[in-house]
């Protein structure tokens, strides 16, 4: 009987391997780091946008300063999907008032990479969001 030569087979399994196992962990990462980002993004939009309502003179002026640092915050981390703003207030509207609380809540939702519209139903996606409360002072001088 003769044995048979394996010299180079081990180099070929050892890439088969490599791309069976690598190719999916590569995926994942990615993945991550593209849900990651979103979710610091929403972060500190929230944040910013909470401050400059609040700064803001009235409650339509702070809306359209939150709307504009949202954006701006998400760009920064690059994120290119609709996000959502909604912002409240504690007890109750104007929000420019001794005593309240503006509540600020970014949601966005996060497309898997790579993923062909072919497979049916939409590309996956994850659900972020933030909310961020920024007290008005008792003692802050604001508008009649």
């Amino acid at each position: 009987m003769r044995s048979r030569d394996e010299a180079g087979s081990a180099l070929v399994e050892f890439v088969w391997l490599a791309m069976l196992l690598l190719v999916p962990l590569v995926y994942v990462v990615l993945a991550v780091f593209d849900v990651q980002r979103a979710a610091f993004g929403a972060s500190a939009a929230s944040r910013a946008a909470g401050r400059a309502y609040a700064l803001a003179d009235s409650d339509a002026e702070g809306l359209r300063r939150a709307r504009a640092v949202v954006e701006v915050a998400m760009a920064d981390q690059g994120v290119e999907q609709p996000v959502d703003l909604v912002v409240t207030c504690e007890p109750d509207p104007p929000c420019h008032r001794r005593g309240s609380t503006i509540i600020v809540r970014v949601s966005s939702r996060v497309v898997l990479p790579l993923v062909p519209a072919a497979l049916g139903g939409g590309a996956p996606s994850f659900a972020v969001a933030s909310e961020h409360r920024v007290p008005i002072g008792r003692y802050r001088e604001v508008g009649p």
